[in-house]
Formats: C-alpha cells, structure tokens, sequence
C-alpha cells in the first residue's frame, strides 16, 4: 500500500522556486560546463504552465525554464522507496534536452529520464547515487510522443516502468537514507555530445502532463 505525497502543481510558489537551482554553479544562470546553452529565468511562462520551454537570446544562450522544490516554503524531497509518476510530451527539436531529476547538497542525483530527439528511440535513465544507468530504446518512444513514466526509488534497486512496463532495473539503489529535492527543466544542448538547435529555431519546448509522488504506507504508523 502506498499515499499519494505529492502532486505537482507547478503554478505554486510553496511547492516549486522557479529559475535558480544549486545544482547549477552558483545557483545558475548558467552551467557552460555540463554543455549547456540554458541562462535559467523565473519567468513563469517558461515553466509554471507545464509546459517548459527555451528561447533564443541574441547573446546565443537560450532562456530555459526549470523548477525545483529546494529552497521552496515546502521543501519537499522524494525519498528510499517512493514512487515518482509522471506524463510527459517529448520534444520535437533539435538541441532540445528535458529532463526530470533528483538533487541535493552536490549530489544524490537520480534521473527520472533524459531525452535528445536525435537519438528519437532512446531514453536516458540514470542513478548516479551508486553509478549504475541505461540506455533503453523503445518504439513508445519518439519525438512530440507522449508517454508515462515510473520510477521507484528503492534501497536496492531504482526501477523504471514506461507506460505500465519495467523497462530497467539497475540492482544498486540508493540506500536506505536517501532523499533529494526534484527538478523539472528543459535544458538545450551546446553540441558537445549532442547537436545544437538548428540554426532558424528560435523555440524548444517539452510538456509536463502530471508528476505525483507515493511513498510506502509503514504498517502501525
């Protein structure tokens, strides 16, 4: 058995701060060393409607939008054996990187997913709590597709669902003491490892449908 603990409302300022994140340098707004064009803006357009989106500046960066529930009044964190779901419209351009993740104090980091349209199959699913990751390709998966995913943060092993099946496992978990906060964003490629948006796109944007938590019901409590 398990509660529901969260569910996302991305228009509230006590769940979500807007534009800045500690897991970028400085709290953002930029992080040129992970390969990103993102400078982070609060505006609320870029993040607060569910859909998170990017914009080219004249400066070649692109105003990105990202949320995270640090530092917000709430201050939630997922941790050891919550479920996260979620339901997500793919990207369709270039350059274009979403993701949805964990963090906290420089680490404790889970990737609920990451995904690049020129790689229009695969998703990218990570554990970077204890190293373990995979690339999974899957026909469900393709750019502007809508899909579902879970994944369950466990002590021995995180497991991915993508609609209703378990598309990994990775059988190193987080331990029995982790927690993070979430991060929701679209970042944009600086073309290192992925290609950059093409030269006439001026916009990226990526859809958040729903995202709730469940967290394990302890018998006697």
């Amino acid at each position: 058995m398990s509660d529901v603990v969260f569910v996302a409302d991305f228009t509230s300022d006590r769940q979500w701060v807007a534009g800045r994140s500690w897991a970028y340098p400085d709290g953002g707004p930029t992080n040129p060393g992970d390969n990103k064009l993102d400078y982070l803006t609060p505006d609320p357009s870029y993040s607060r409607t569910g859909t998170f989106r990017a914009t080219r500046r004249p400066d070649g960066l692109w105003d990105a939008g990202l949320l995270t529930t640090e530092e917000s009044p709430e201050g939630f964190m997922v941790r050891t054996g919550d479920r996260l779901e979620t339901r997500v419209r793919l990207p369709v351009g270039m350059g274009a990187w979403p993701a949805i993740w964990t963090w906290r104090d420089g680490g404790n980091e889970v990737d609920v997913f990451e995904y690049h349209p020129d790689n229009p199959d695969l998703l990218e699913l990570t554990n970077h709590v204890r190293r373990s990751g995979s690339y999974v390709r899957n026909s469900a998966v393709r750019p502007g597709a809508v899909i579902s995913l879970s994944v369950t943060f466990g002590r021995r092993s995180v497991v991915w669902l993508l609609n209703g099946r378990q598309i990994f496992a990775d059988q190193r978990g987080v331990g029995s003491g982790w927690h993070a906060y979430l991060i929701v964003n679209l970042s944009v490629c600086a073309g290192r490892y992925h290609p950059k948006p093409d030269p006439d796109a001026h916009e990226l944007s990526y859809g958040v449908e729903r995202l709730t938590v469940r967290r394990p019901v302890v018998p006697g409590l």
